[in-house]
């Protein structure tokens, strides 16, 4: 029998990967579907899954890889008529420990005990910053040829990267409506002085191309490792 919730909501492959394409890795801002780092993604008709996560390398940043698990972890089991869940990182040096932790709801410093003295709100914060910077990167780049420094972002068009630059910062508790500025500082939520845009914006340039070259070396290294090839990627 599937599985159903009170509504008559049933757990699926489906629903299951659509969560877990809500779930970014934290230093690229991109879903675990595209980069290709869900290995494994199952749910069997009674609505338990099975999921399985990689990384490009062996020695991945824990705190990144526990990010991701724990992340994926709450995405997925918010999936209304699931039933079980059973999510695990594998072929990384600290899987025993960050598997145990997630699966325990323990947190990074409970997880790595003796190792780890803080919590991973704050690096987060950080990341999703950068990602900000980097969203207002490319939002400029379709402007043509418009002065950025007198928009706010209602006077921007409408494009999938603006709707992912306002979910960046209000992720971060900052200004995001149509009135707001289009340059703003992230970690103050001011808006950027005209004087200081210049400099705001060759940073945000160079923190977008960063990211983007990390992407595509960790794709280029996943493919190697797995022997996928760029259409297996993201297939789980």
């Amino acid at each position: 029998m599937t599985a159903l919730d009170e509504r008559g909501v049933r757990a699926d492959h489906a629903t299951v990967w659509s969560a877990l394409g809500t779930v970014r890795d934290p230093e690229l801002d991109e879903p675990l579907t595209d980069l290709g780092f869900v290995a494994r993604c199952e749910v069997s008709d009674a609505g338990h899954a099975v999921i399985r996560l990689r990384l490009p390398t062996y020695f991945c940043a824990p705190n990144f890889a526990f990010l991701m698990v724990a992340d994926a972890y709450d995405a997925v089991a918010g999936v209304p008529g699931l039933t079980g869940l059973d999510i695990r990182l594998d072929d990384h040096f600290a899987s025993d420990v960050i598997n145990r932790g997630v699966a325990a709801r323990q947190g990074f410093v409970a997880s790595f005990e003796g190792e780890a003295v803080d919590e991973l709100d704050s690096l987060r914060h950080d990341f999703v910053r950068k990602a900000v910077l980097a969203g207002t990167d490319r939002v400029c780049r379709t402007l043509g040829g418009r002065d950025p420094r007198s928009l706010t972002l209602g006077e921007v068009p409408p494009s999938p990267d603006l709707d992912r630059l306002r979910a960046r910062r209000r992720e971060l508790g900052l200004p995001a409506e149509d009135g707001d500025p289009l340059l703003l500082d992230p970690a103050t939520g001011q808006a950027v002085a005209p004087a200081d845009a210049k400099r705001h914006l060759a940073f945000a340039r160079l923190t977008r191309t960063s990211m983007e070259a990390n992407s595509g070396v960790c794709r280029g290294m996943l493919r190697a490792r797995y022997s996928l090839t760029s259409e297996e990627e993201g297939t789980g």
